[in-house]
């Protein structure tokens, strides 16, 4: 029983001990918590900013650095205040070096100041200027250096000579240090060599060779002419081109399911040169299937639309074709008064069968107008020469075939280095404003010219153009030449819109003297000038009318020539009205490749004067590609003349030879007297068939190859064999045709345009004038 007492007594001690502990524990906390309370709310406990002093300023305003600080006097010294203080002053790029320390109530800011860059120069650097590298860099002199800066622009230089194919170029940076704590910023260059590309190679091509796609393609390989380009730098932007250009080389040959999966450039070990390996998958070759046009549009006229399109049923399969045929069903749709319409094409592939079904859905669009044109660029150039050139004006309906016209025939002035014809919205859904952004060009040109051709021997000239006189889009030519059997000296000038009309027109004087000695036993000079305006009466279709007066002087007739030849002496003079029609449907007026040209051409000479005669000349080329970059053309020209109650003049004939046919001379074929002298004819016809294809050169190289065929006739010399007993009065001629074959080469040269022709006569009489090589070059400087 008292062993039980005594530890019920032990246990409530040890009760009563716990709950006295705990009571002196809770008394502790209410005690200690409010005096901790107490000392956190208390601010006079800290330390405040009394006063922020700059050091370490020189070139920058003490109050500058003090607006970039984030505390102010009176703030305590709060270290995240600090902290963003320091971050601020860095970011503004100006010091080198901040450091924030407290002395006693003052809080201490010390700056380095980082130099001013007194000047930028550029070392080593052979292949590319220094205004091409400072145009590149950001860094400039009278501004603040900074190393961040300086690495980008080291940075940006290294990638510009990767651009160029030079990826062993090194820059090093110096920094020349100066007084006043300015610094000069060199770049020391390593240019290196240029980095060619090894060799091309693809994986997964079957269809067509590696060679055949390599000229598919812009990236080259470096070969003996590659000083000629620059194609054969590796240029990881050319590489990113190449892939979209045989993508559209394999969708024109019908394989719609190509694709490029992956394009690698590899650096040789030597890291002098690049293996670019192109891994494609080519996938099955489709043909069209059925070739549909269905539209919405009320009374639209199918029959032609279809006459348009140029994709049709079992042909392969050509992406290209499908966006031409777009285009000539917009501007045929255009042509039916249709301004608004949206043509898609609604391609169903069938891939058991291989076909692709093409159907053009043709809708009314979005009805949209011009708002208005604005020209920018044009320094020279008055607003009006590239106005009128637009097939649009303000409030016209909008039509992307016309905008495309505007921009080709703005192009066609040659006037302008680059011309881009774009639109932005207007002022509301319906409006839309197209901006021709011009580049000017120099139109003025100085000319010295040298040559040599076969028919004329040396040949020099000096020539003084403006093509867009005061800027009013005028020509005036100023020219003389010489050569050695003639010389010429002629003024001319064209107004293209007389009177603000789209007629043109303009004279001509000219002062010639031809020495034809070897084909004709005279002299000739020519004294006179001409008036002429033409005019559209089509869109392809253009005629020009000239009046002409003309002195002509026969001279220095040789004593053996026949009776023929002397009885051209003397002066006459020649009151001339011509008309030239001209069609002409060609993609090209420079190098036409498809489409044809026709010309109708009358001379009626006899408004007073001493000659009076009649002339007609009939001309027309065709164009077309065999296959790419192969083009057959096919010429013909014809002519007559009369004399209106008296004989036609050897002066005034016909002559065939040199460039109408080649194989003979000029004046080599036709009617000649005893001598050997061509006397020309009444009537002749010249037809010429040519085929241009590409050598296998580059086509950088400029030179292309031909082969020809030329046939002519040459008929009805007036006169007839004398019977004077003089052998040069005998007149030889058979009125049968002549021809020849041959091939030549054209080279695009720097030193002018240069041909050569071998032309082989096949069909002749002996008393023909051959030549069978023709070789010209001129040069420009």
């Amino acid at each position: 029983m008292g062993a039980t007492v005594n530890a019920r007594q032990t246990l409530r001690l040890a009760a009563l001990n716990r709950l006295v502990v705990a009571a002196l524990l809770a008394l502790a906390f209410v005690i200690a918590a409010p005096a901790h309370r107490a000392a956190a709310q208390t601010p006079d406990e800290q330390i405040i900013i009394t006063e922020i002093r700059i050091e370490g300023a020189e070139r920058i305003d003490p109050n500058t650095v003090y607006s970039y600080l984030t505390v102010r006097a009176g703030d305590p010294f709060d270290p995240a205040e600090l902290n963003a203080s320091l971050t601020s002053l860095f970011r503004t790029g100006l010091f080198a070096d901040v450091v924030l320390r407290r002395d006693g109530s003052i809080l201490v800011v010390s700056i380095v100041e980082n130099p001013i860059i007194n000047r930028i120069a550029f070392e080593g650097n052979d292949r590319l200027d220094n205004d091409t590298l400072e145009a590149e860099i950001s860094s400039r002199p009278r501004v603040v250096y900074t190393r961040t800066r300086v690495q980008s622009d080291v940075a940006r230089l290294l990638e510009i000579y990767r651009r160029s194919g030079r990826f062993a170029a090194t820059v090093d940076p110096k920094v020349i240090q100066l007084d006043q704590n300015r610094v000069d910023l060199v770049f020391e260059i390593d240019e290196g060599p240029l980095t060619g590309i090894s060799r091309i190679t693809f994986i997964g091509n079957e269809a067509f060779s590696d060679s055949t796609l390599r000229d598919e393609i812009l990236t080259e390989e470096s070969g003996l002419f590659s000083f000629l380009s620059s194609d054969d730098t590796y240029d990881p932007d050319r590489v990113a081109f190449d892939r979209e250009l045989l993508r559209s080389f394999y969708l024109s040959e019908g394989y719609a399911d190509f694709r490029v999966i992956s394009a690698v450039a590899e650096l040789t070990p030597d890291r002098e040169d690049f293996f670019v390996t192109f891994t494609i998958e080519e996938g099955e070759r489709y043909r069209f299937g059925q070739i549909d046009i269905v539209s919405s549009l009320r009374d639209l006229n199918f029959d032609p639309l279809f006459d348009v399109v140029i994709t049709e049923e079992g042909d392969v399969y050509n992406a290209d074709q499908i966006e031409n045929s777009i285009d000539l069903l917009a501007a045929e749709v255009s042509d039916q008064q249709f301004a608004f319409v949206d043509i898609r094409p609604q391609v169903t592939r069938n891939r058991d069968e291989l076909l692709i079904d093409v159907t053009y859905e043709i809708s009314e669009g979005p009805r949209v107008f011009v708002e208005r044109i604005e020209i920018i660029g044009n320094v020279r150039t008055v607003d009006s020469v590239i106005r009128r050139e637009m097939e649009l004006v303000e409030g016209d309906p909008f039509s992307e075939s016309l905008l495309r016209r505007s921009e080709a025939r703005i192009r066609n002035l040659a006037f302008f280095r680059d011309v881009d014809v774009s639109t932005v919205p207007g002022s509301s859904p319906d409006r839309a404003v197209v901006r021709v952004e011009v580049e000017e060009q120099s139109t003025g040109e100085l000319t010295l010219g040298a040559g040599f051709s076969t028919e004329d021997g040396p040949i020099g000239d000096l020539t003084l153009s403006e093509r867009n006189l005061l800027g009013r889009g005028q020509e005036l030519r100023v020219g003389a030449s010489i050569s050695g059997s003639s010389s010429e000296v002629d003024v001319s000038f064209t107004e293209p819109y007389f009177l603000g009309r789209n007629l043109s027109a303009g004279f001509d004087v000219f002062r010639t003297i031809d020495e034809n000695d070897d084909d004709t036993a005279f002299e000739e000079g020519r004294l006179g000038g001409a008036l002429r305006f033409g005019y559209p009466i089509t869109r392809n279709l253009f005629q020009v009318w000239t009046y002409s007066l003309e002195r002509r002087e026969i001279s220095d007739v040789l004593p053996s020539a026949s009776a023929f030849i002397r009885d051209e002496e003397g002066v006459t003079v020649r009151s001339t009205v011509s008309q030239a029609l001209t069609y002409r449907d060609l993609d090209s007026r420079i190098r036409p490749t498809d489409g044809f040209v026709v010309s109708l051409a009358n001379d009626f000479t006899g408004l007073g004067g001493d000659v009076r005669l009649v002339r007609t000349t009939l001309s027309g080329s065709y164009f077309v590609p065999v296959v790419e970059d192969v083009i057959l053309s096919v010429s013909a020209e014809t002519g007559i003349v009369f004399g209106l109650g008296e004989d036609v003049r050897i002066s005034d004939r016909f002559f065939v030879g040199g460039g109408s046919l080649r194989g003979f001379e000029t004046g080599g074929i036709g009617p000649r007297d005893g001598n050997g002298d061509a006397l020309g004819g009444r009537q002749f016809a010249t037809g010429s068939v040519e085929v241009e294809f590409p050598v296998g050169l580059p086509e950088e190289f400029g030179i292309t190859g031909r082969a020809f065929s030329d046939i002519g006739i040459l008929r009805e010399p007036q006169e007839e064999t004398l019977n004077t007993g003089n052998a040069a009065d005998v007149v030889l001629s058979t009125g049968s045709p002549r021809a020849s074959v041959g091939a030549g080469l054209s080279w695009d040269s720097p030193f002018g345009p240069v041909r050569l022709d071998f032309a082989f006569p096949v069909i002749q009489e002996d008393f023909d004038e051959e030549e069978r090589f023709r070789f010209s070059f001129g040069t420009s400087f």
